[in-house]
């Protein structure tokens, strides 16, 4: 193993032992930056990787993600778009154990409209390392869904949208988990057409879920994915200027990203679909050949 590449998310945390640019080992835990104090982060991340060291070195660990916000282990700036995904310096956490030291990777900001990111910067900078000369849009689906526009190597502008959170919310907590369960993939895509066709309405729609449970009997199966469907459907009428006239590369895991690439394919938009794990670890091989190049240059 020459170093460690770590994803530390809101709700999880993944570990990969690197030989050069490739993976050997992989290990996860749910221990995320939202359930951690400060002082928390190293001794989850040794309950983890403990296994991985040993007292005859220090091995180097590259991270991305939420760890690096202001609530996170040590805070990495932003750095404002537009600009290269990754560039500048990494931030060093604040860990005690000799035998690993880990460099957060900056997330970027974006003054109008405000918006930021942490995680995603690294793994468009892993996509267009994949894909050289790739300019276009990346949507990258999740808690917090992302779209971003590359030009010549630098993300230009991006916007936040909260979809994936709503719908745990709506769906988990709301008056509408009384009839929620399931999924049904004709109510996805009537869902989608309303949300795209009248995004105005979408609050409205929302209720008219429960109602139908209520009066109609609507299957929960239908209306879980009809509430999925919505709520992308809303996304996708905003993000138009987007992915409007573009072509757009889905970078994500799983069913969610499926569900981007078949929507955006419906709509005649040139979409191709990719893994976020990938794109992940070659970002953050990106982060580390910088740092040591930067750190051979200095000596």
């Amino acid at each position: 193993m020459d170093w460690i590449a770590l994803d530390w998310g809101g709700s999880h945390l993944r570990a990969w032992a690197m030989v050069g640019d490739k993976p050997v080992a992989h290990l996860a835990d749910d221990c995320g930056t939202g359930t951690l104090s400060r002082g928390e982060f190293g001794p989850a991340l040794l309950a983890l990787v403990g296994e991985w060291l040993d007292d005859t070195r220090c091995i180097p660990a590259y991270a991305c993600g939420m760890l690096g916000s202001r609530q996170g282990w040590v805070e990495a700036p932003y750095r404002a778009v537009p600009c290269a995904p990754l560039g500048g310096g990494l931030v060093a956490a604040p860990q005690t154990d000799p035998r690993i030291q880990v460099h957060v990777v900056p997330g970027l900001k974006q003054a109008r409209p405000a918006d930021v990111m942490r995680g995603e910067e690294t793994q468009i900078a892993g996509f267009l390392a994949l894909n050289p000369g790739w300019d276009g849009v990346i949507c990258l689906p999740g808690t917090h869904s992302k779209w971003a526009h590359v030009s010549a190597g630098e993300v230009v502008s991006f916007q936040t949208f909260l979809t994936g959170e709503s719908f745990a919310l709506l769906s988990d907590r709301s008056v509408l988990r009384h009839g929620m369960a399931g999924w049904d993939e004709a109510g996805f895509d009537a869902g989608l057409a309303q949300g795209l066709d009248r995004p105005d309405r979408l609050l409205s729609r929302l209720f008219t879920l429960r109602a139908e449970g209520l009066l109609d009997g609507l299957d929960p199966a239908t209306a879980r994915a009809r509430l999925s469907g919505l709520l992308i459907g809303a996304e996708l009428a905003a993000a138009k200027p987007y992915w409007l006239g573009q072509r757009v590369a889905v970078l994500g895991a799983g069913d969610l990203a499926a569900l981007y690439a078949r929507a955006l394919d419906g709509l005649s938009v040139p979409v191709s679909a990719h893994t976020a794990e990938a794109a992940t670890l070659a970002g953050l091989a990106a982060a580390r050949a910088a740092h040591v190049k930067d750190a051979q240059c200095a000596t």
